[in-house]
């Protein structure tokens, strides 16, 4: 069929743009070293009427009763460099599969292609899993994921030697952090080594806009990881932690907000994911152009919004001239 897209043709082009970023040096690692490939799970859309072989299924509890809700969910693997969030790949969740198995399949496909891209992998709480964490470690990669379901005994024992051991203090701006750092963990034997929990406990200072008042905020993190001590300290833990938002608020925000990622085009499982992939190379292209591109005083004048419909405006400009 004339002008139809193919799935690995689109998969071909991010990795195209992927080693021209690399080659002009456009994907350096964070300060800390780390280049982290961050998987995260995102509904792209949901109905109760449309669907597809694709699509999964939930039910509703309503007023009206029971109802059957159909949607598509993705798991997306995007690498945090120091100034630029690529997004590499994304996966189809499948009928009856759970959102890790869905991303191990998807890290497959990105380890055959991308083999020396990352040297760690992360996610949320949901990817405490062993399944993650041991294809890390058979893929010689680490691991990293958030630690907060109080039913686990791993956490339990972390917060009880914790409540004896004095914190690590550290100041970032407005942000008081107090670190606690343990390796040796067997609590997960699950995983097969031994394994590291490292704590934050945050102080940050917020002016609230009702009152005017500061209030002091705080907020606790645990992470457990494969990561020695030796080669990541604990601030290098926490600050790799927190880059997985980077994704969220940078990735899939920007991409549903501003790039209109979560718009059905076709109800077609194949036209969802091409779509989603196009829309993260596009992404992937114009914040390269506004990082490594534009001059460092056009980026603290203008927004990359604000650019972005400069863009758009210079695309749509030969369609509303007038024809000679």
């Amino acid at each position: 069929m004339a002008g139809l897209i193919e799935l690995d043709d689109v998969r071909a082009l991010g990795r195209h743009l992927y080693t021209r970023l690399k080659r002009g040096k456009a994907l350096a690692p964070p300060a800390h070293g780390w280049l982290a490939a961050v998987v995260d799970g995102h509904e792209t859309h949901a109905s109760f009427k449309r669907h597809c072989p694709g699509c999964l299924a939930r039910t509703i509890h309503t007023q009206r009763g029971d109802r059957i809700q159909y949607y598509h969910r993705v798991v997306a693997v995007s690498l945090v460099t120091q100034d630029l969030r690529v997004l590499l790949d994304a996966e189809p969740l499948q009928p009856g599969e759970d959102e890790v198995a869905a991303a191990l399949r998807l890290l497959d496909r990105v380890v055959q292609v991308y083999p020396r891209a990352f040297d760690l992998v992360q996610g949320d709480g949901l990817y405490t899993d062993p399944r993650f964490f041991q294809w890390a470690l058979a893929h010689g990669k680490h691991a990293l994921a958030v630690l907060k379901d109080e039913r686990r005994d791993l956490l339990q024992d972390a917060q009880q030697l914790f409540a004896s051991m004095t914190p690590t203090p550290v100041r970032e701006g407005t942000v008081l952090r107090e670190c606690w750092d343990l390796e040796g963990f067997r609590t997960w034997p699950q995983v097969g080594i031994p394994v590291r929990v490292v704590h934050s406990r945050e102080t940050r200072a917020v002016r609230r806009q009702l009152d005017g008042q500061v209030h002091q905020e705080v907020s606790q993190w645990y992470w457990v990881t494969t990561l020695p001590t030796r080669q990541a300290p604990t601030g290098t833990v926490v600050q790799v932690g927190h880059g997985r938002w980077d994704i969220e608020n940078q990735g899939f925000n920007e991409l549903v907000n501003h790039w209109h990622a979560d718009h059905v085009y076709r109800h077609d499982p194949t036209a969802l994911l091409v779509f989603w992939l196009l829309a993260q190379i596009c992404l992937t292209v114009f914040c390269a152009f506004f990082r490594r591109h534009l001059k460092p005083a056009a980026q603290a004048a203008l927004s990359m919004l604000h650019v972005a419909r400069l863009v758009q405006a210079e695309l749509y400009l030969p369609q509303t001239r007038a024809p000679p």
